[in-house]
């Protein structure tokens, strides 16, 4: 998908003659540099550990819904010492240690791409979660507009004729910009990018 539409082309500074393809490929290197198939709304499913605050960091934010979490219980960890606290005992007791239970997407707290699981049964405590969600964004962010039509300029001016000075007599030539994704854009783009490769 195209993240700027022709009649945008002239507020973010392209000529109202661009190619839709140059604004097709801009929007495509977009997505492979945020690590997404879209940067708007998408389902999604992982499987992912969970930290000893109760939280799972989810790869692709902002996350809008939770439509189902499993989550897996911890071994029993013991203390070494041959006591077990009474809340594992009863748990290995059910064969709780490794199986699955639904949660109710209802009781998690949600940050960004982040979420807080609820207390679970005797307060054990959860060691991986599979979690499908919605995120993304509803629409098309100016940030990315504007990524989008920068990359569409640096692509315009060809890497060849980009030369900003040239000296003959020391053999050096100046560029404005090595790659199509110049720092600019990166920066624009810092917040879409997912936090691991899924």
């Amino acid at each position: 998908m195209a993240y700027l539409f022709p009649a945008e082309y002239a507020a973010f500074g392209l000529s109202t003659e661009t190619v839709d393809a140059w604004v097709t490929a801009a929007s495509a290197m977009i997505d492979a540099h945020c690590r997404r198939a879209s940067l708007l709304s998408a389902t999604y499913t992982e499987r992912l550990p969970v930290r000893h605050d109760h939280t799972v960091v989810l790869s692709y934010g902002p996350i809008t819904s939770v439509t189902s979490i499993r989550a897996r219980y911890a071994q029993s960890t013991g203390h070494g010492d041959g006591f077990v606290p009474f809340e594992e005992f009863i748990a290995n007791a059910f064969s709780l240690p490794g199986s699955w239970v639904d949660l109710d997407p209802a009781t998690i707290a949600i940050d960004r791409n982040e979420i807080l699981l609820s207390g679970s049964l005797l307060q054990m405590r959860f060691r991986e979660a599979e979690i499908t969600y919605v995120a993304g964004e509803e629409s098309v962010p100016d940030p990315v507009k504007v990524a989008c039509a920068q990359i569409v300029r640096n692509a315009q001016t060809t890497p060849g004729l980009n030369v900003r000075s040239t000296r003959m007599d020391t053999l050096q030539t100046e560029y404005f910009s090595d790659a199509l994704l110049d720092t600019q854009v990166r920066a624009l783009l810092r917040p879409y990018v997912a936090e691991r490769l899924a």
